[in-house]
Order: C-alpha cells, then sequence, then structure tokens
C-alpha cells in the first residue's frame, strides 16, 4: 500500500479532477467511499429528484473550504492536504467499507482528525478506480488553528504498514527516505505518449551514474556525460565557481518548446553537485600499472580482461569488509555501485540487459543514512576507472571468462551487502541488493557457460590416476563440504583447474586450501563455480580455460598437455551510448 501526499491551493479544482473522466479516460464510477462526518454532498451517487453532478461537485467544495474562509489570512496558502493510496497489483481488492476504514485511519495518524476530537479537519475520500483511493482534506481546524502536520509522509507510511499486516495484503519494505525521486505520472504518461521505454528523470539518472563511474575529477564526469549526448548546463556563483548542474534529454522539451532540465539532486539524493564532488575528491581513483610481462611466449591479458581480474580482487576485499559488518563498510557500498555501473556500460550483448538492471536495482542500496566514508572506496573506483578505460569486453575467450570470474564474486559481494543492510534494519536497500544478486546470477549463467563447459571437458579428458588424486585432495581439504559438491563428476572443472595449476607449479592443496579461507563458501550458490575462479585468478591462469598457464615461479608460460590456447582478444573502447540528438539542441554556431 502506497501513499502518495501532495499539498495545493485549489479545493474545487482537485475535486473536479478526481469526480472527471481522467487524463485518459481511466476513472471509472467516481464516488465518496468516506468523509470527516459521514453525510458529505457525494457528487457520483447525487439521489435527488434533479441530480446535478456540478452543482453537488460545487457544494461539496464549499463545505469543505467553509473553515478556510472563516479563518480567512490565517489559513495556510496551500491548504489542501492531497493523499492517493494505491494498494499492490497483486492484493485482493477492498471494498467501500475497507477503503473507508483506510482513510479513516491514515487522517488520524497524520494528525488532520484524530480520533474523538470535535474540531478535527474536513476530508472527503474519493474512490474512482478499483485499486486506490483519494483523501482531500482542507488544513484548518474547528477551532480555526492549523493542525500539526509535521512527518506526516513518514506517519502515513508507517501507518500504511500496519494496515497491511491487519488486512493481509502485501507488506512492502519501509523507507528511510534516502531513495530516488520516482517519476511522476505526468513524466510517465508522456513517456508512453513519445514511445519512450522510459521516462527521461530515468534514462539521465543511469547516464549520470555511469559518467560518475570511475571519473577522475569533475572536468571528466562532465565530458563523459558529453560524451553520451546528454545536454548539460551549470549554475554559476557570482565569484564564477559552478554551485550546481542540470540534464535534460535531447529532444525532451515542455508545451513551450524549451528543454526539460533536471537538477541532478533531482535525480538522486547523491547525484547533486556537492556530494559528486565530495566523492570525487575523497576517492580520486589511481592507476593501475600494468603487469610487466616476463617472457615473450605469453602475451598480456587484453586490456578488458586485466581490469576485470583486478576488479575481482577489489570486490573480493568489499565483500569481506561487508562481512565484518561494520558502519564504515558503506563506503564499499557506493563503491561497488560504481563497479556495477562500469561493468554494465562495457559488458557483451549477451550479458548488457541483466547487468544493466542490476546495476539499477543496487543503485537503491548504496545510500542510507549510515555515512560513507569516500577513502574507503578508491580502490572500487580505481577498478570502475580500469574498466571504463579498457572498453567493451568481448563475450567469448579471455574477455569472457574474466567477466564470468567478475561475477561469480559480484555476486558474492551483493549478498553481502543484503546483510550488512538488514542487519541495520534497511529493508529497501536489503532487498535491493538481494534483487541484484539475482540478476548477476542470470548475467554469470550466460558468461560462464562457455568456459565452464571447456573445462567440464577438460577436467573428464585427464588421466585416471591424475583424476583420483585430485579428488581426493578436493576432499581431504573439504571434508565437512564435500558431500554437498555432488558426484565426482559435477567436480570436472575444479580438478581441471588445480591440475592446471599444478602443472603451473602451484601446490595444489595448498592452494585449494588458500581459495577456501578467502571468505565464506555458505552464501554461494555453487562451491565448485566460486573456488574454480578463485583458484584461476590466485594461480595467475587465464580466465580463458584454453589459455596457457603460467609457471608461478618465473611467470613464462609452460607446454602443458592442455589444448593450445587460444590467441588473447583486444577490444576497441566501447562507443558511448549516445542519446538521439535533436537538431533544436544544437549550440548556436559562434
Amino acid at each position: 500500500m502506497v501513499p502518495k501526499i501532495r499539498r495545493g491551493s485549489r479545493t474545487h479544482g482537485v475535486l473536479a479532477y478526481l469526480f472527471g473522466p481522467g487524463k485518459r479516460d481511466e476513472h471509472t464510477d467516481p464516488h465518496l467511499v468516506g468523509s470527516w462526518d459521514g453525510f458529505a454532498p457525494d457528487p457520483g451517487r447525487d439521489t435527488s429528484s434533479r441530480p446535478d453532478p456540478k452543482a453537488t461537485l460545487a457544494r461539496l467544495a464549499a463545505v469543505l473550504d467553509l473553515r478556510v474562509k472563516q479563518a480567512g489570512s490565517s489559513a495556510p496558502a496551500q491548504h489542501v492536504w492531497h493523499c492517493s493510496v494505491r494498494t499492490d497489483p497483486h492484493d485482493r481488492r477492498l471494498n467501500d467499507a475497507e477503503w473507508d476504514t483506510v482513510a479513516r485511519r491514515l487522517v488520524q495518524a497524520v494528525g488532520l482528525a484524530p480520533e474523538g476530537d470535535p474540531d478535527g479537519c474536513r476530508w472527503v475520500a474519493v474512490r474512482h478506480a478499483e485499486d486506490h483511493i483519494h483523501i482531500v482534506a482542507t488544513m484548518v481546524r474547528g477551532d480555526l488553528r492549523r493542525p500539526r502536520m509535521n512527518y506526516d509522509f513518514k506517519k502515513a507510511q508507517a501507518e500504511c504498514r500496519r494496515i497491511e499486516g491487519e488486512m493481509g495484503l502485501r507488506r512492502l519494505n519501509p523507507g528511510d527516505g534516502t531513495a530516488a525521486k520516482k517519476p511522476t505520472s505526468a513524466e510517465r504518461f508522456k513517456a508512453e505518449r513519445t514511445g519512450r521505454a522510459e521516462t527521461p528523470r530515468e534514462t539521465l539518472r543511469e547516464a549520470v551514474r555511469q559518467a560518475l563511474a570511475g571519473a577522475a575529477d569533475e572536468a571528466e564526469f562532465f565530458a563523459r556525460l558529453r560524451d553520451k549526448g546528454v545536454r548539460i548546463t551549470t549554475r554559476e556563483a557570482p565569484s564564477g565557481d559552478t554551485t550546481g548542474y542540470s540534464v535534460a534529454l535531447p529532444g525532451d522539451r515542455n508545451r513551450d518548446g524549451t528543454p526539460v532540465w533536471f537538477p541532478g539532486s533531482a535525480l538522486a539524493p547523491d547525484l547533486s553537485l556537492p556530494k559528486i564532488r565530495l566523492r570525487l575528491t575523497g576517492s580520486s581513483p589511481g592507476h593501475h600499472p600494468v603487469p610487466p610481462q616476463d617472457g615473450p611466449a605469453r602475451p598480456p591479458w587484453s586490456p578488458p580482461a586485466r581490469e576485470r581480474r583486478i576488479a575481482t580482487g577489489a570486490a573480493e576485499r568489499a565483500a569481506l569488509v561487508l562481512d565484518r559488518g561494520g558502519d564504515g563498510a558503506a563506503g564499499q557500498l557506493v563503491g561497488m555501485g560504481e563497479l556495477l555501473d562500469a561493468v554494465a556500460q562495457t559488458s557483451p550483448t549477451a550479458t548488457r540487459a541483466e547487468l544493466a538492471t542490476a546495476a539499477r536495482a543496487f543503485e537503491r542500496a548504496t545510500r542510507s543514512h549510515t555515512r560513507a566514508e569516500h577513502a574507503d572506496m578508491r580502490a572500487l573506483r580505481s577498478a570502475a576507472r580500469g574498466i571504463v578505460r579498457a572498453g567493451g569486453a568481448l563475450g567469448r575467450g579471455e574477455d569472457g571468462g574474466a567477466t564470468a570470474m567478475l561475477l561469480s564474486t559480484l555476486i558474492l559481494a551483493a549478498i553481502a551487502a543484503a546483510r550488512w543492510h538488514s542487519a541495520r534494519g534497511h529493508a529497501q536497500q536489503a532487498a535491493a541488493a538481494g534483487q541484484t544478486a539475482q540478476h548477476l546470477r542470470a548475467a554469470y549463467r550466460q558468461a560462464a557457460n562457455a568456459p565452464l563447459r571447456t573445462l567440464r571437458s577438460q577436467g573428464r579428458a585427464l588421466p585416471e590416476a591424475q583424476r583420483r588424486g585430485l579428488e581426493a585432495t578436493i576432499r581431504a581439504v573439504l571434508p565437512e563440504t564435500s558431500s554437498d559438491l555432488g558426484d565426482e563428476r559435477k567436480h570436472d572443472a575444479l580438478a581441471a583447474t588445480l591440475a592446471q595449476a599444478e602443472r603451473a607449479g602451484h601446490d595444489p592443496q595448498a592452494l585449494l586450501r588458500q581459495a577456501i579461507d578467502m571468505r565464506e563458501l555458505d552464501t554461494a550458490d555453487d562451491v565448485n563455480d566460486v573456488l574454480v575462479w578463485r583458484l584461476r585468478r590466485l594461480a595467475d591462469l587465464p580466465a580463458n580455460p584454453g589459455g596457457a598457464p603460467r609457471s608461478a615461479t618465473t611467470g613464462t608460460a609452460r607446454s602443458t598437455a592442455t589444448p593450445r590456447r587460444t590467441g588473447v582478444h583486444g577490444a576497441p573502447p566501447a562507443a558511448p551510448r549516445a542519446l538521439a540528438p535533436d537538431s533544436r539542441d544544437r549550440p548556436p554556431r559562434r
């Protein structure tokens, strides 16, 4: 049950809309389901001998405004309190009597008409659809004083949570005031009318977050936005300093033909220019040195693959910090949000949609009232910067394997984020992190399918004696969880990885124990998969299992019995996601 509160100054105008046909003839059978005294005139159910809905509506507005007129200049300018209350689409349909109960409880909860108070404000509840009502009240009491309306939105939300439990409706997660503002109904209708899949507010929010991912400074942030085709205007102080910014989509104009601008703070609380500056100055990302090449036999990883391997380590450390549960982990959540934005905009086509959805879902998990120390997110911001600068990754070869390696770790990090938020009662953020993990799992299955299939084939091709020895190693190191790993055939990929690590000069048992000790495995969907990617990163094995491993001592490629390594694929930087241009938005020639 979702309450939405507005204030206005035209009682008759609000009522005329509620009892009218609606903007798209969506209002059906508008009528009152409740009022302050139970006897208010109802324009929708006028039973007089000569019904006149317009006259009845005028009488209703007059009786609601009676005390406002009596109060004169002491009445508030915005005297209309308007609250719509909507049930979830999967909830049962409430009848008129139940909606009357909902309305009375809400006006009592917010202080408009306390129970048993004969001087409470006048109000009516209008129903013109099956799933919601509108409560309209005038904010002058019978004693001509104003009601105490502090924190009315929070009080309405809390009462709705109680009503949901008592009426058997879907329980929504309580908010904490840190969520991004949702598109208005007018914005949604305009998007439908113009054929947009989403509102400009949502498109711009994603564009700004992606431009911020790993940006080194303010100039780079604005340059990235312009590269995406976003229009930008800045606000200047008399001193010449920039104090804020607004963005607009090309072609998105109001009825006067001027661009529709959104300040950063209107997109999300953490996207105002002061908040962005705090993040940029407090956590300026470093630059990764490219590891030196020790031998000519093996070319270096492609830039996208190399940066994804670096990001995997940063995500693993972030998950460990979140597992410890301290408030200082809040900075890791912001950094994880930037890392997800970076991965989403540079991912292959096959996983791009799921990763973009995951990044959008996690955006809610990056904000809470727990203060984030920006210095704590430096490693993750640096990893995000590296991924963006490396450009688009291919969906195959080393790039594809490194993407699967990173996603495997990000799933566990998202689960750790959900636990961290749950421990603090952040219900909406915890749910968002859980949704993120689900989308990451879907993207991971797509990215990991080919490399894991190759690894399983390599595991089945191992000599029987070597295979049994590796199985004994696995069960010796995992005595408690080995029964959960399934039959021996399910160890194929893990056995192949241990065999390649051994050929590279590593001790399989010691390496496997190190991989297990990195972090708990209880939250892993598939322990085998998690250990495979940890082992390949620890042993510096190619994420693409067809590649040749490097020696643990010299760093050079060694000949092995595995299939010949495929070439390492480099990829040019991904072109920015440009927005559709509008010739009218081009700046004038100088």
